[in-house]
């Protein structure tokens, strides 16, 4: 029989609050045990104790969903050094619980759902419905059915409740951070609220079938992406109906060879990062589970709740921060910086420190060679982004990163988290040069890319002038 999924503040509430106070007696407990032990002892039982205490974490993570899934998901990416080397493959496949495994909510209590939200039966709508899930989500389950007229589809389904338990979950957000912060320490106030700006719109299907549709439009004849179209007839609050893309899952993929593993990272790079600088929107979900790869070679994305449009201003400032970086320039870097308002304590920040800061989160794109990029690197950059108060670089405590720019730098990290997983190798810098100075594309990919892009509409422009920026002088 399946579990029924929480859905009162007051229950999830209840279920953080026991993981905290189990976590708090463990380490209690721990302490004690370990007086008059020796060093080794103290520090195999100290370790013992942390992997303990996180996979708590992830068992309460998985259980949840809604709020905490996503926590978890965005844990499972990037490997955050939680845990020592040897017991790293085993703290992955708990976390892959929480990526892959379809929960255990039965059929009929789904097929409920959907013949509710289209007030008739389910074969009225579908002449075929698998009732076994291809696929689950964060909010929902997917399956694979047929329409009448023969086409094939796939059939996203919202768990019964789960809206409640994200709302439940939004206004638990002070707990969340409590019983988080010692597996993940990098849960700051920032991620929570940039979390509860757009996860509740992950809730409405209807504007998620609209996007996606959009998105499919934007991409249709890419040479190597593939976004599924959608049915907005079909669609409702809670059941989006699209094409079905037959490919295989990520955990595939990372067992390809080198090779078509570095063309689908670089794949994976252009559309999630790329994206924003080219067409200035972008998809806020990168993900493992929301990919697949066709035998023909295109990559299918998936999953457009989590959906952002900047405005183009938005872009060129992060473009110019990007390439001040990268130039070495740091007096400019940080007069953008405190203009933008992301410095608010001038007087507490040098300018080398401003430039090492930025460098040690996104330098991996900035160098001018091929790198590999490990979990390692990834996970580092990322604690280092959105916790420096952990780091040597205590004073940009200070930073004050304006919403859309959180949203857009947290699916940069997700991304790099991404390539770490597959371990993939490019000269990330040579592609990035094509959005942050407009250079001719040197890879393969790139150069299709770009002749696909001669046939669509010219979008507006987000490239700055190449010449050095103009210092701004505060007023006496």
């Amino acid at each position: 029989m399946a579990k029924e999924l929480p859905t009162s503040r007051l229950a999830r509430g209840t279920k953080l609050g026991m993981a905290v106070a189990g976590n708090a007696l463990r380490a209690q407990k721990t302490r004690r045990s370990m007086r008059g032990r020796s060093e080794a002892v103290r520090a195999r039982m100290a370790e013992e104790s942390m992997i303990r205490a996180t996979e708590q974490m992830v068992m309460v993570l998985g259980t949840m969903k809604g709020v905490a899934m996503k926590l978890g998901q965005m844990l499972s990416v990037l490997d955050l050094d939680l845990v020592p080397p040897e017991h790293r493959e085993r703290f992955q496949r708990r976390l892959a619980v929480l990526r892959d495994s379809a929960p255990s909510v039965s059929f009929d209590t789904m097929r409920a759902v959907i013949e509710e939200d289209f007030g008739k039966p389910l074969d009225e709508v579908f002449v075929d419905f698998e009732p076994e899930p291809i696929a689950a989500a964060s909010i929902g389950q997917v399956y694979r059915a047929k329409l009448h007229d023969g086409r094939t589809v796939a059939v996203k389904v919202q768990y019964p409740g789960i809206d409640a338990a994200v709302r439940a979950d939004l206004k638990n957000l002070a707990m969340f951070r409590r019983v988080l912060q010692s597996a993940m320490p990098w849960v700051t106030p920032a991620v929570l609220d940039e979390l509860r700006l757009n996860l509740e719109s992950e809730l409405d299907y209807v504007a998620e079938a609209r996007t996606q549709r959009q998105i499919a439009e934007l991409y249709t004849g890419h040479p190597f992406i593939f976004v599924p179209d959608t049915m907005p007839e079909l669609s409702t609050t809670r059941v989006l109906v699209s094409e079905y893309f037959s490919g295989r899952g990520f955990e595939e993929i990372r067992a390809l060879p080198d090779t078509e593993r570095d063309r689908i990272g670089e794949i994976i790079y252009r559309f999630y990062v790329g994206s924003l600088f080219t067409f200035n929107e972008f998809c806020g979900d990168p993900h493992p589970g929301n990919l697949l790869l066709g035998d023909d070679g295109r990559v299918a994305f998936l999953d457009f709740g989590l959906f952002n449009r900047m405005n183009p201003e938005h872009v060129r400032f992060e473009i110019t921060c990007i390439r001040a970086a990268a130039e070495e320039r740091a007096e400019d870097l940080r007069d953008l910086m405190i203009e933008r308002g992301v410095i608010e304590s001038p007087e507490e920040i040098t300018a080398e420190e401003c430039l090492e800061y930025v460098l040690a989160a996104c330098e991996w794109a900035l160098v001018d060679q091929p790198l590999t990029i490990t979990p390692e690197l990834a996970s580092g950059a990322f604690v280092l982004a959105v916790d420096p108060r952990a780091t040597e670089f205590a004073g940009m405590k200070q930073q004050n990163l304006p919403p859309e720019h959180l949203f857009s730098r947290r699916a940069d990290f997700l991304t790099f988290g991404m390539l770490g997983q597959l371990e993939a190798t490019n000269n990330w810098h040579r592609i990035a040069r094509e959005w942050l100075y407009g250079d001719e594309p040197v890879t393969e990919l790139g150069k299709v890319h770009h002749e696909w892009l001669r046939t669509r509409p010219a979008p507006e422009p987000t490239t700055p002038p190449k010449k050095k920026t103009t210092r701004k002088r505060t007023k006496a």
